[in-house]
């Protein structure tokens, strides 16, 4: 038997019980996607349960799913993963260029893959831009494209959020485009279609059919992926407790099982904070120290990614971001040295630097997406 008669085979095993499982989890509801073939299949990403979630519309195909590096760190369960299903590792905050090639080589072989082309599970609840490259990977692949939509995900889970809210979830195919019709459109054309198929804004769709995400502990986790007080424009004094999230400035707000905010000033929803935040930090425009950091994080631990998905400890100790550089522990990254910046998770920052692949891990509930953002704008 070989690999790919092997994974087919344990696809077909083991797709109808998550099927169910993800049906009970998170009320999920989908249709069967069939398409002859190999196809690429692009959906949004917007909970770490998507691959699974996407899972239950395909019935009739096995897929290979291109999926974060860390995944193959992980020891023991990281080969039976492997052995089992053999995902396409994919290095954020690097080129990408090994993972292309790789989806190619199953394309090519007639095999049909799940890309998640914005690269990250969203932060707010709105989809981000596909990475630029899909286009050209779709055009080369010689495969059918497929855009499918998660619609209710994010409330569900949310990348910052602590346990499965379970509200309405529903999975289907948006768009499927053969490799006739791809041949006469470029890359950006490409691209701007994906875009549009694969668009989900939580925040429209609530307020269009609200739904009920219940949990006593909502709000919990929100500070990873808000830093920036509006009230008082400070950086990393925002806390959260079961439903609410405060700064000890007198902001206090409740995020209710909708999804928005109460009191609805200075932001209706999560959605809004996020283009503010981003906005604000990117020019510069929050409270800054007189001197030392402009932020910095007590307790993390950095590694160095070496070949064959191998980490070796560097440092342990605190994080710092200074106008010109990123210091960690006693290592200093001068940033205009640092070709590229991504984080994984909530509560891990992956960054390339002179030749090197380096990884930042938070013990506890931080906000590690305003280093990326001052990254950004230097």
């Amino acid at each position: 038997m070989d690999s790919y008669e092997r994974h087919q085979r344990f696809w077909y095993f083991i797709q109808p019980p998550i099927r169910r499982w993800m049906i009970r989890k998170f009320n999920l509801t989908y249709e069967d996607l069939h398409v002859e073939g190999p196809m690429l299949l692009v959906p949004n990403h917007a909970s770490a349960w998507d691959p699974l979630l996407v899972s239950a519309s395909l019935t009739k195909k096995q897929v290979y799913y291109v999926a974060s590096e860390h995944l193959f760190r992980l020891g023991l369960v990281s080969r039976i993963i492997a052995h089992l299903v053999s995902p396409i590792p994919r290095r954020k905050a690097s080129t990408g260029m090994d993972t292309v090639k790789a989806c190619l080589r199953e394309l090519k072989a007639g095999h049909s893959v799940c890309l998640f082309a914005e690269g990250e599970q969203c932060w707010a609840g709105r989809t981000n831009p596909v990475f630029p490259a899909t286009g050209k990977l779709v055009k080369s692949s010689g495969a059918s494209l497929v855009t499918y939509r998660l619609e209710g995900a994010y409330l569900s889970l949310p990348r910052w959020g602590k346990g499965v809210r379970r509200g309405a979830v529903h999975g289907h195919p948006v768009g499927i485009y053969p490799p006739e019709l791809l041949k006469g459109m470029t890359p950006n054309e490409i691209n701007t279609l994906i875009e549009r198929d694969i668009r989900e804004d939580a925040w429209e769709r609530q307020r269009d059919d609200p739904v009920a995400y219940p949990g006593r502990h909502r709000a919990e986790g929100m500070e990873q992926a808000f830093c920036l007080c509006p009230r008082c424009r400070r950086i990393g004094t925002l806390r959260t407790r079961d439903i609410r999230i405060f700064c000890d400035c007198g902001l206090d707000l409740t995020y209710t099982e909708t999804g928005f905010f109460l009191p609805d000033t200075p932001f209706a929803h999560p959605g809004e904070w996020d283009r503010w935040q981003t906005a604000q930090l990117r020019t510069g425009n929050f409270v800054r120290p007189d001197s030392g950091p402009l932020f910095s994080d007590t307790d993390v631990t950095l590694c160095q990614i070496v070949s064959d998905h191998r980490d070796r400890v560097l440092e342990q100790g605190d994080l710092a971001l200074y106008e010109d550089r990123l210091i960690c522990g006693s290592r200093s990254f001068p940033l205009q040295d640092i070709s590229s910046m991504a984080d994984v998770l909530a509560n891990r920052l992956l960054f390339s630097f002179d030749g090197g692949y380096y990884e930042i891990r938070a013990r506890h509930p931080v906000c590690l997406r305003k280093y990326i953002e001052l990254w950004k704008a230097r």
